[in-house]
């Protein structure tokens, strides 16, 4: 087994081709198929199942390429600690997050301190990313929807609730409450299923023998609140996550306030790499 054949086999597997690999790699195809060819030959195993010009990985091929993650992510961390003097400069940070709102404070220090690193935002729900964590596909999440796990660094951003909100001519623009009971048989707009505001919102409404009915269901929280500005009924959002005005009037929600905990996390064995540490220690001093 040589280095070469590793790393041929790692980036077909996270490319998804021999074409697309040895383009990454300044390779010829050849010489990448020749290099995964090998490495099976050598252990009389199939790493890729290969059908009508398409490949997929097979159980064995999924079982390597765990390693080979965390092989050619020690090999950066490797590289960075060489590279100590020039102290992210240069890079790439990689965020997944249920709702960027929670981490632009820190985005911004972040870039303040470390200009040179490039960082790239993706929008995703709990389970994608951490999906996307564990295959090495983002370096940091954004969410708050999980219960804490050995396999993961937790920091905490914040803790907002979740309040109503109307256009400015709704009748109800000069509440400063509601109660869940008021709100029953209402015009409501509400998330899709699966929303993390919908679920908290309507396990309130159990715990208290509330029923509430939607008159808008809708997926994705900006479409919500412009149905919400066009006079659609009554929605709800996270405080923290309501920005610009849009002309809505914000509402608080009578009782105990049901709070959206939002926090960054990474994959505890990623914790000491050296751009990730960086966005959590800056996290740590803002909080």
């Amino acid at each position: 087994m040589r280095y070469v054949q590793l790393r041929a086999f790692h980036q077909v597997a996270l490319a998804g081709g021999f074409s697309r690999a040895a383009s990454e790699l300044n390779l010829t195809q050849p010489a990448i198929s020749d290099q995964v060819r090998k490495l099976e030959e050598e252990y009389d195993v199939l790493l890729f199942s290969r059908q009508h010009r398409q490949i997929a990985l097979t159980a064995m091929g999924e079982r390597l390429l765990a390693i080979t993650h965390r092989l050619f992510d020690a090999e950066d961390q490797a590289r960075g600690l060489l590279l100590e003097s020039r102290a992210l400069r240069l890079g790439t940070l990689r965020i997944a997050a249920d709702s960027v709102h929670h981490v632009l404070h820190v985005l911004t220090a972040f870039r303040e301190i470390y200009p040179g690193v490039r960082i790239t935002v993706s929008a995703g729900n709990t389970e994608t990313i951490v999906a996307q964590l564990q295959s090495y596909e983002a370096d940091i999440g954004v969410l708050g929807d999980m219960a804490p796990h050995r396999d993961f660094e937790f920091v905490p951003l914040n803790a907002a609730p979740i309040i109503a909100v109307v256009a400015a001519d709704h009748p109800f623009a000069s509440r400063r409450s509601l109660s869940l009971a008021e709100l029953a048989g209402m015009a409501l707009v509400i998330r899709e299923s699966g929303s993390r505001t919908r679920r908290l919102l309507e396990q309130r409404a159990s715990e208290t023998g509330v029923r509430l009915t939607y008159a808008i269901e809708v997926e994705g929280r900006e479409a919500a609140l412009d149905i919400v500005a066009a006079g659609g009924g009554i929605g709800f959002v996270s405080e923290a996550e309501l920005r610009g005005d849009r002309g809505l009037v914000r509402i608080a929600l009578d009782g105990p306030p049901i709070l959206m905990e939002e926090s960054l996390i990474c994959l505890s064995e990623r914790r000491d790499n050296k751009a990730i540490k960086a966005f959590l220690d800056v996290a740590r001093g803002r909080a």
